[in-house]
């Protein structure tokens, strides 16, 4: 067994063996490549027709807010719909966005307004595919390929970067901003297209599709339980901030320091995407070497080390190396992040996991960009970087207190079907609330033992959907316990039973266990029902003074 617990190694290529997987990577990069170059001709049509900066600097803000508030709403929407539907229809917006910037500058209508809404429009369907298109990674392939595959899509975005942004000023320059909306619209078509034609398996569940509202409660209590996901997030989220002003930052490096012009700015992305290529073709290998924590913490210290040095050179060719470096940390960041958060989330959340994880991560890195800027502007750039440094190899030691788990095979997937209990009551799919009871009946010599099961117990059952468990014990009997928690609905109770998995339902039978065998555990099922009229007046204060 390897120290991330992989049961058997796979390639970084490996993933590219699925053909519905191959066939939407290639696909979507094209794509990203076309986004990146609209996001330059966007950014410079601003210039041109607006003479605010706020308004050019809104540009980008406008395409990336989307992701940030809307996380938890399209997370439920990718994990109660088709996540293969929800893909199309974000592309679809995405394209849509382009088709009509395409439109309006061929009329001559650049209305900085109109820029910002379709930025944002582009934005909202970046926000809904997006997380879609992850959480399917766990449908189309087998397990073990998931790091793989997130490392792939980490390293091609990457490499995507690299190229895009010069290639779209290339093409602004050369041919105008409507050229360049034009070619990104067409480049939409093949991801839509790939999406139509391919269909992949999906493991449906028998019950009704959860309400919406219900469904964002849901995956932000999972969120908040998983100490798993928290721990990544918070370092996700910490490393994006610091981090970031690598990125954020270069172009003042290229301009001020090196003094290499946009030429040695594309040196160093290439530097960067360069050294995240390489990573990518490594992690495996690394992976199967090293657990988890240390991945991130060597990625942490090569973003560092990029960093610091780049405070410290003014040479072109030490600062490509260094971003070499920086590129490989980066890619290695957060392609174990990622992992993470893919193999700690059940399939029924983990759109929820993936949108929420990637709203904090994004406004991380937000935040870092601005915040980064603000030193450079008050102080000096080695400032920055230099501090910036500081902060990265800080969350490496933050994994003494937040460490990474290894984690490769799903410990919480459902274990299969329940067999609901027989009722006298008619009660419907939205009946409830529902209150759940079960009485024990406890030896003292097994107190102790009992109550680290029910610890267990209690974090098993809030995390698929209990409310308000509690535990109690009888005052004048203390052998007696009690059991409770609530669920919004009848169906709600069924989809919780649903939920659990084969180690949550072994929890049953160590209770049983500890029972005393003349009083086995008896649970009762009640619907609560109002007893005072909507009429009935409030109950007037009375001091007692």
């Amino acid at each position: 067994m390897s120290p991330n617990g992989e049961n058997a190694s796979t390639g970084l290529l490996a993933p590219l063996k699925n053909p519905t997987f191959r066939s939407i990577f290639f696909a979507s990069q094209l794509s990203s490549l076309g986004w990146l170059m609209q996001t330059v001709a966007l950014s410079w049509l601003m210039a041109t027709v607006s003479t605010s900066d706020v308004m050019v600097a809104l540009v980008p803000a406008s395409s990336t807010l989307p992701a940030f508030f809307l996380a938890v709403f399209v997370g439920a929407i990718a994990d109660n719909y088709s996540r293969r539907m929800v893909m199309i229809v974000g592309r679809s917006l995405m394209m849509a966005a382009a088709a009509m910037l395409t439109i309006l500058m061929a009329l001559g209508i650049t209305n900085p307004w109109l820029i910002l809404a379709l930025s944002f429009l582009d934005g909202c369907g970046i926000a809904l595919s997006d997380p879609a298109w992850r959480a399917s990674l766990g449908d189309i392939l087998e397990r073990r390929h998931l790091p793989a595959a997130v490392t792939l899509l980490n390293v091609g975005f990457n490499m995507v970067r690299s190229v895009g942004p010069a290639l779209g000023g290339i093409i602004v320059a050369a041919f105008g901003p409507l050229v360049t909306f034009a070619l990104t619209t067409l480049g939409f078509i093949a991801p839509l297209t790939v999406l139509w034609r391919n269909k992949w398996k999906v493991q449906t569940s028998t019950l009704p599709r959860e309400a919406l509202r219900t469904a964002i409660y849901d995956g932000l209590r999972f969120t908040a339980i998983s100490s798993e996901i928290k721990s990544t997030i918070v370092r996700g989220t910490l490393f994006g901030f610091a981090a970031t002003s690598t990125l954020a930052l270069l172009p003042l490096v290229a301009r001020d320091v090196v003094k290499g012009g946009p030429i040695g700015y594309g040196i160093m992305m290439g530097g960067f995407g360069a050294g995240a290529l390489l990573a990518g073709l490594m992690n495996p290998k690394l992976r199967r070497l090293l657990t988890q924590e240390w991945l991130v913490v060597l990625a942490c210290l090569a973003c560092a080390i990029c960093e610091i040095s780049l405070a410290l050179t003014s040479s072109l060719g030490a600062a490509t190396v260094c971003l070499a470096v920086g590129g490989a940390g980066w890619v290695t960041a957060w392609s174990g992040l990622g992992v993470n958060v893919q193999l700690a989330s059940p399939r029924w959340i983990v759109g929820r996991t993936i949108s929420i994880y990637s709203a904090f991560t994004y406004g991380g890195i937000a935040v870092g960009s601005w915040f980064w800027g603000i030193i450079v502007q008050n102080y000096s750039l080695p400032l920055a970087l230099g501090w910036s440094g500081v902060a990265t190899l800080l969350v490496a030691a933050l994994g003494l207190k937040l460490p990474i788990s290894n984690r490769s095979e799903s410990e919480l997937e459902p274990s299969g079907a329940f067999c609901a209990p027989a009722i006298a009551l008619d009660l419907k799919p939205r009946s409830g609330p529902i209150l759940i009871t079960t009485k024990y009946v406890i030896p003292d010599e097994n107190v102790d033992r009992f109550l680290e099961v029910m610890q267990r117990r209690r974090y098993a059952q809030t995390r698929v959907g209990a409310r308000q468990w509690m535990l109690t014990r009888d005052v004048q009997e203390p052998s007696r316990w009690l059991e409770t928690f609530r669920t919004p609905t009848w169906m709600d109770y069924h989809r919780l039973h649903h939920r659990l998995t084969a180690a949550d339902k072994e929890l049953d039978h160590q209770v049983l266990n500890l029972s005393k065998e003349a009083n086995p555990p008896r649970t009762s099922i009640l619907v609560e029902r109002p007893t005072a009229g909507k009429s009935s007046p409030p109950v007037p204060y009375v001091s007692q003074k």
